[in-house]
């Protein structure tokens, strides 16, 4: 096409008028019939080294139900820190374990109620990306699950006890789903910090399939590093929910969790 318009040109007349230059929003070259342009030369335009994002992220209950669109740029995908073990310490005389089985809410607070249990925290374990946010995990790139990182005073609470609430609340041979939540980030999964969690862990799961007639598909993987999720998670259910109704998560409660609140 600019052949055409150079070749048009060259046979006008050889004067030149000014034409002001009409700048759009949009690509757009105005010529009058007179006019004459170079085509020796082209045009370049700017450059600029950085990225332009116009990613803004999607509202937390759309991700919730799993219409995620943003990906986490690849380039910050370095799984060395994330696939490093979890350097937390508990505090003296407690222990660590990590398990996922769905929507992190109502799994804490099914381990909030049990007897021995001296602290909850919801996060992001187990993935890719380093500091990922609820964002980054819903999109279903980074390979996080959603944990509960449960402390717990062996003397009080054995590990067992834990695999019982474990297994008692969700349904382990749903592959990356539990219920209306679909996705990685709610994968059913125990995560151990000791050969001994590893082997009740292993033999748990081993007692559990012989009472199943489905294949179970909980992984049973050491203990990454724990990334605690956003303020607004923790104990979401025991604080009220979305709808503002507290659950009780005081020991040995047997209420029904209404999982969104």
């Amino acid at each position: 096409m600019l052949q055409s318009v150079a070749t048009h040109l060259s046979s006008t007349s050889t004067t030149t008028t000014t034409t002001p230059l009409l700048l759009l929003s949009k690509p757009f070259l105005c010529l009058s019939s007179n006019s004459q342009i170079s085509l020796s030369k082209p045009f370049n335009f700017p450059q600029t080294s950085k990225s332009i994002s116009y990613y803004k992220p999607p509202m937390n209950i759309l991700n919730k139900l799993g219409f995620g669109t943003r990906s986490p740029d690849p380039s910050t995908m370095d799984p060395t820190v994330p696939q490093g073990p979890d350097d937390d310490l508990p505090a003296p005389g407690q222990q660590f374990a990590q398990f996922g089985a769905g929507c992190f809410w109502g799994v804490e607070l099914g381990f909030q109620r049990v007897p021995g249990v001296t602290k909850t925290e919801v996060g992001y374990s187990q993935g890719l990306l380093h500091n990922p946010t609820y964002e980054d995990v819903c999109t279903g790139t980074t390979n996080h699950n959603e944990v509960v990182r449960v402390q717990y005073d062996p003397k009080e609470c054995s590990f067992e006890s834990l695999l019982d609430a474990f297994w008692d609340r969700h349904d382990p041979t749903t592959l990356n789903r539990q219920g209306n939540d679909v996705g990685t980030q709610y994968r059913s999964g125990i995560y151990y910090y000791t050969p001994e969690q590893e082997k009740a862990a292993k033999e748990s799961l081993e007692r559990r399939q012989k009472l199943s007639d489905r294949k179970i598909v909980t992984e049973i993987l050491p203990a990454k590093k724990f990334y605690r999720a956003e303020e607004y998670h923790q104990q979401y259910l025991a604080k009220g929910g979305r709808f503002g109704f507290k659950q009780s998560a005081e020991k040995g409660c047997n209420d029904p969790i209404r999982c969104y609140g």
